[in-house]
């Protein structure tokens, strides 16, 4: 098991444009998403971008049966998402809140499409294609937020309803949060 060490809002390379990945089912790709599963699982995270470990490749995980973090979101299937395109499947939005392990501590209210189709690669080069809704489609969007260099808190357009998750949801344990 590898933990890596997950990048905080402020570090630059978290504000990258991200790099394809070109070489598939490699030793270092296989490594890399260990790790990255690894390190997403010990911080019980929903999803986890390379940027965030300080990989500059468009490369993102996500998934879970049951996250702490969000006790009310329903499962989301274990993805490995390389090279990622996102199309939005109606113009509805939902806003919701978000937190980030490159944000600890802090959620916010943040607007994103509901529906959306999404595409990319596995680690072996095979096709991935697949329509997600609600927070599904609110994770997807979020991890490939991180291949653009863009955080939850720059999409927020009420900074009256962002704050810390202690003071927002005591209920949560502080422990298992961002």
């Amino acid at each position: 098991m590898a933990v890596r060490e997950i990048l905080k809002m402020g570090d630059p390379r978290l504000l990258r444009q991200a790099e394809p990945v070109r070489e598939f089912g490699t030793r270092e790709l296989d490594a890399l998403i260990e790790d990255m599963f690894d390190t997403m699982r010990a911080a019980n995270g929903a999803g986890l971008a390379a940027p965030q470990i300080g990989v500059n490749l468009q490369l993102v995980i996500f998934g879970f049966k049951h996250n702490p973090r969000y006790p009310d979101a329903p499962p989301v299937p274990e993805t490995i998402l390389i090279n990622p395109v996102i199309t939005p499947q109606s113009e509805e939005m939902e806003d919701s809140w978000e937190g980030c392990l490159s944000v600890p501590g802090l959620r916010g209210i943040v607007p994103r499409w509901k529906r959306v189709h999404y595409e990319g690669l596995d680690q072996f080069g095979k096709a991935i294609s697949r329509d997600a809704e609600d927070f599904h489609a609110r994770v997807v969007q979020h991890e490939c937020d991180h291949l653009t260099g863009t955080l939850y808190p720059m999409r927020i357009r009420d900074f009256s309803r962002f704050g810390f998750t202690e003071i927002l949801f005591p209920q949560l344990d502080a422990a298992s949060d961002d």
